[in-house]
Order: structure tokens, then sequence, then C-alpha cells
């Protein structure tokens, strides 16, 4: 037991801890791997396998139309900010979104699913409130930053707004869960012209939606 204390790092901040973390996964991905993605991409994905400590999800994430510069030119405007999650909602970070617009505020971050009015309409139509709530806030999607880490419908609705309305968000980050209607509504986003991210298959999560979203904010920060 005592050899497994020392093998701790106990004088660090969590700055360095982070940093030594980067400094292990840049030492230990595969070069083949790493080679498919661009600089910026690259930082996007190392903040997900930081996250998520399993470099296997390299093999599922895709970057299509530059939606790190779209990220940065959205953010930079102010653009809206929807999450399908609370989980999403809760943890991005202000102070970062701050430095790419000073009015960014926890309440800029559109996540309407908990909504009475959400709950009503899924209701009256029979659908889930993921869906009711992309629905009912289609006009504020047009330009938006669209952040899904749980609800694949949600995905799915604002795929279908896209292509049946023209509403086209400025960056999809496309990360829902699951095992139903999961990987139907990731492979939905081939239909469309927007840049976005996605983990192809079933994995995903708020957590890595949010990941996603930092990793692109800290390329704009450098």
């Amino acid at each position: 037991m005592k050899d497994l204390f020392n093998t701790i790092l106990w004088d660090c901040d969590g700055g360095a801890i982070e940093k030594e973390s980067f400094r292990r996964i840049d030492a230990e991905v595969d070069p083949v791997v790493r080679a498919h993605f661009s600089e910026p991409e690259w930082h996007v994905a190392r903040r997900l396998v930081h996250t998520c400590a399993d470099f296997t999800i390299l093999d599922f994430l895709e970057f299509s139309g530059d939606p790190v510069g779209a990220a940065l030119a959205a953010l930079r405007r102010g653009a809206r900010i929807y999450s399908d999650s609370n989980m999403i909602k809760s943890g991005l970070s202000v102070p970062k979104l701050k430095r790419f617009f000073p009015g960014y505020e926890r309440e800029s971050i559109l996540c309407p699913v908990a909504d009475t009015e959400t709950g009503t309409y899924a209701r009256e139509r029979g659908i889930t409130r993921a869906l009711a709530a992309v629905e009912l806030h289609a006009s504020e999607l047009d330009g938006a930053v669209f952040l899904c880490g749980n609800a694949p419908l949600a995905l799915a609705g604002v795929v279908r707004l896209a292509v049946e309305r023209g509403i086209a968000p400025a960056l999809i980050i496309g990360m829902p869960v699951g095992f139903v209607n999961v990987v139907e509504s990731k492979k939905l986003l081939d239909s469309v012209r927007i840049p976005y991210v996605r983990i192809s298959g079933r994995r995903g999560g708020s957590p890595l939606a949010v990941a996603a979203l930092h990793g692109m904010m800290e390329c704009g920060l450098e």
C-alpha cells in the first residue's frame, strides 16, 4: 500500500495535472490515427480522449465542414447556444464563452426540454420532450451552436428542420448516446451541409458534447 501512495503525483494543481494528461495522450496515441486529424481537430479530439480516457473513441470521431472555425465565428458574434440537456447547460464554461462574447451568461444557453410548454406540446403530439423542444424553438436554431449529447430525436429533429425548412445552425455537435435512434440520427447529418462533429455509433453523452465545444473554444484562446 505504501508503494502505491508513492506513485501518486501529490504536488500538482489542476492545471499541471491536465497538462500532464495531455502529454500522456500525445505520447500514447497511435501516430496513424493522429494523422487523420488536422491540428484544430486534434485539439478537440484530445479533449474528448481526456474526458473518457478511451483512445478507441477516435475511430468514431468525424469532423465535417470546418466545425472548429464555424464554432469560433459563431461564438464571436454571440450566436445562440442550444443544448438538448441541462447537463450540457450546466457543464459549459461561461467564463470561456465570455472571452468570445461578453454578453454570454448561463441563462443565454437555451435548454427548453424541461419547460412546461415543451411538456404540453410533447403530450399533445405523442412525441418526446427533446423533439418537442426543437420544434418549438425552430426559429432560434438558425445560425445557432447546437449541442446534442443525450437525445437522438433532438439531433434528428434539427436535421429535419434543415432539410424541410432550410433552418441551418452554424454548427452541430452530434453526440447522443444510447440504443434507439442514436446511430440513425447521427447518420442523418450526411444529408445536410452544416459543419458538424459527431461520434458515430452508439457512444456519446453530454460530457463529451461539452468537451467538444470546450476544445473548440481553446483553439481560439491560444
